[in-house]
């Protein structure tokens, strides 16, 4: 029987995206399952410090193994924003079109649009806590291209191609994008762990 894994978030669309790179070595779950209706606070200044504090309000309240996930676009053109804001861009609630309508306006005269987009996953087991970070570069188009994916995905081409990620199968896009690398590391720690735990 697999192990559960609660995940700290409530965007499905993260879910869907880590469940099928997990896939075999936990049995995914979400905060839903624990019964959790409210936001979880998300007051850190940085990626690294909202997804430790939300993996911390998770284990604290209810004594689980989770892994939580904070991601964030960074434009160069616009010192590294939306960052930690990626989410609430455009203010609240949270709005992926009017995030994107805001990018997209902030933009209108740059033609350096180089960005990132980073992901911070930390996992919490028996009162230990780990983080795993993976990135992926690209541009930022002109207009948003697109119908797979979610937030900023239909304005972010990765480096070297010509699609963006709302152009690409969620499986094209789990082979590249920036949760999909934390994720790669998260699974080497895990695989190791339970190796040397089973010596």
């Amino acid at each position: 029987m697999l192990p559960k894994l609660y995940l700290a978030t409530q965007n499905l669309h993260k879910v869907e995206e880590i469940e099928a790179l997990l896939k075999g070595l936990f049995e995914v779950r979400t905060v839903q399952d624990l019964g959790l209706t409210e936001e979880i606070p998300e007051t850190g200044s940085t990626l690294a410090e909202n997804s430790l504090l939300k993996a911390q309000f998770i284990a604290n309240r209810y004594q689980v193994t989770c892994l939580s996930d904070d991601s964030g676009l960074e434009v160069e053109a616009l010192g590294c924003a939306p960052g930690v804001y990626s989410a609430r861009y455009a203010g609240e609630p949270k709005n992926d079109q009017r995030n994107l309508d805001l990018l997209l306006h902030n933009l209108s005269t740059e033609k350096h649009r180089n960005a990132r987009f980073v992901t911070v996953l930390t996992y919490h087991t028996q009162g230990q806590y780990r983080q795993f970070e993976g990135e992926i570069q690209g541009q930022i188009t002109h207009e948003a291209r697109g119908t797979s994916g979610f937030g900023y995905d239909p304005v972010f081409q990765p480096e070297g191609l010509s699609r963006t990620f709302a152009e690409m199968s969620l499986t094209e896009k789990n082979q590249m994008a920036h949760r999909a690398r934390a994720l790669q590391k998260f699974k080497i720690f895990v695989d190791e762990s339970r190796k040397s735990h089973d010596k």
